[in-house]
């Protein structure tokens, strides 16, 4: 064996990296290996571009603050980020809703455009600050979600019990009282789409999981001025701080398993394997499976384990234009959805546009102010548009809504196609081989996958259990907890250190001592 870790993490995801972090911050030795996943960001000739959107929905979770709090890193993160204003918009051909953090501007907003549903949508926000209140409640105490054991789900039923529309009634329309086809629906219903991990239609989705989402969106949305790679680069910060070790560039190709259990890991380009007696995963549970080559796998997890497959997934195109082609009023979020029909077209999807400023290059003369647009649409795996066929559909959508940008286009790319990049020089696309992009990949790169869990788990918010199929695998990323997004995956984090922790009694009381639980803001 290669050097021992009492944990190693496979995974750069926000999940992985929090509860390696947590981890390492209990005195636990923390190797991260990036598992061949990429950074959110690449650049081609000195310009930034987006192989994913990011929105930090998880700031006011109660998951992220019990996190800051053991890490004493509270204030300091508070330096990181600014609240949006607006919060979002949602854009049609015939309205531009906008909603202001503020309770005044958001009503003066809803008698503005849309008074003949004032009194339901006071009360749709009523139910849904109750449903957050008790939401918040829950989840700042310590249990693990899902669970998993029998005390586990002693504690965890307890707490789930106080949850509306998770005891039983889980089957109610939210919604049901505004008229079929009102444009208030969809308001409602496209950011939690697009903030879930769950593969299903805003419609469709369990109330609490459209509430708590919807939510996350209105209660405040905190941004960071490098997005996914600074909240990378801060949780990356402190396991180093505490001693762990971050690979995000090398992956695990083999997992070791002696007498039913995980006890290490073999890295790419490494002769032996690290030993190690728990691996932390961000991805499915096949994964490890596949790693392990199918020793270890628990006659439980043969029988039972829940199938959760990926039939959606978020394609991603970068715009890189000059500021002057973007308008003024478009806020960082926005969501386009196309001129209405009699049905959908799907090469006219809906789209979830962020506007990302980008810094000035110090080493370029004379270079135009640019705007960096990430669009995001969800994408079926098995529908009528192809991979080949997306990136002008997204972009027929942002036409419709920004129909100047073509005269300042500068450079548009999806690493998701495998198409060759488009670079403009005065006017003339030119088509950049994927072969000469020194951060991207020769082909298409995989998407972030939305779930379908069957049979639907714990609370109809869950997938995959935290414990992995092999002993002393666990799993904390979007397959635990799909319905809750972003905040799943730091409920699955927490879950996971808690069980880990509470094996060693020794690091169990060590926590329990730590005086740097209490911060000074």
């Amino acid at each position: 064996m290669n050097r021992y870790y009492d944990v190693i993490v496979l995974g750069r995801s926000l999940g992985a990296l929090a509860a390696a972090a947590l981890l390492a911050r209990r005195d636990f030795q923390v190797l991260v290996l990036g598992q061949g996943q990429k950074p959110a960001s690449y650049r081609f000739e000195g310009k930034t571009l987006k192989r994913r959107t990011f929105t930090l929905l998880s700031g006011y979770s109660p998951a992220w603050t019990r996190i800051l709090h053991e890490l004493a890193q509270s204030p300091s993160f508070r330096r990181h980020v600014a609240p949006l204003d607006p919060l979002f918009a949602v854009l049609t051909r015939e309205r531009r809703v906008q909603l202001p953090p503020s309770l005044d501007q958001f009503s003066r907003e809803v008698d503005r455009e849309f008074p003949e549903v004032r009194q339901l949508v006071d009360e749709l926000y009523a139910t849904f600050a109750s449903v957050n209140a008790a939401a918040d409640t829950a989840f700042e105490r310590d249990a693990v979600w899902p669970p998993g054991s029998f005390w586990e789900r002693l504690e965890t039923n307890r707490l789930s019990s106080t949850l509306p529309f998770v005891a039983g009634d889980g089957a109610r329309d939210l919604l049901g009282k505004f008229p079929a086809g009102h444009p208030y629906r969809e308001l409602v219903t496209l950011p939690a789409q697009f903030a879930s991990d769950l593969a299903v239609p805003g419609d469709q989705m369990p109330p609490f999981a459209l509430a708590r989402l919807h939510g996350a969106w209105t209660r405040g949305v905190l941004g960071l001025a490098d997005g996914e790679d600074e909240l990378e680069q801060f949780l990356v910060r402190r396991i180093q701080a505490h001693g762990g070790l971050c690979r995000l560039d090398e992956k695990a190709t083999e997992l070791v398993v002696r007498r039913g259990a995980v006890v290490g890991v073999l890295a790419d380009g490494e002769d032996e394997p690290f030993g190690t007696a728990n691996v932390l995963c961000d991805q499915m549970g096949e994964m490890l499976a596949e790693l392990s080559g199918g020793d270890g796998i628990t006659k439980t997890a043969r029988q039972d384990w829940p199938h959760v497959t990926a039939t959606s997934g978020r394609f991603v195109v970068s715009l890189l234009v000059r500021t002057a082609g973007v308008p003024d009023p478009l806020p960082a979020e926005s969501f386009l959805i196309p001129t209405a029909a009699a049905r959908r077209d799907p090469r006219r999807p809906v789209v979830h546009l962020q506007r990302v400023d980008v810094k000035a290059d110090p080493d370029a003369e004379k270079t135009p102010s640019c705007t960096l647009l990430v669009a995001e649409t969800i994408m079926p795996t098995r529908g009528p548009v192809t991979l080949l066929e997306a990136r002008d559909a997204v972009l027929t959508t942002v036409r419709e809504h920004l129909p100047f940008i073509d005269e300042h286009l500068m450079v548009v790319d999806s690493p998701n196609d495998g198409l060759p990049l488009y670079e403009y020089v005065n006017g003339v696309r030119k088509e950049i081989d994927r072969i000469h992009l020194t951060e991207g990949t020769a082909g298409p790169e995989p998407m972030r996958w939305q779930w379908t869990v069957d049979p639907p788990g714990y609370a109809g918010l869950s997938g995959e259990p935290i414990r992995g199929p092999i002993p002393g695998t666990y799993l904390v990323g979007s397959t635990v907890l799909p319905g809750l997004g972003q905040e799943g995956e730091l409920l699955a984090a927490w879950g996971a250190t808690r069980v880990i922790t509470r094996q060693d009694r020794t690091r169990q009381k060590m926590r329990r001592q730590m005086w740097s639980r209490i911060e000074t803001s």
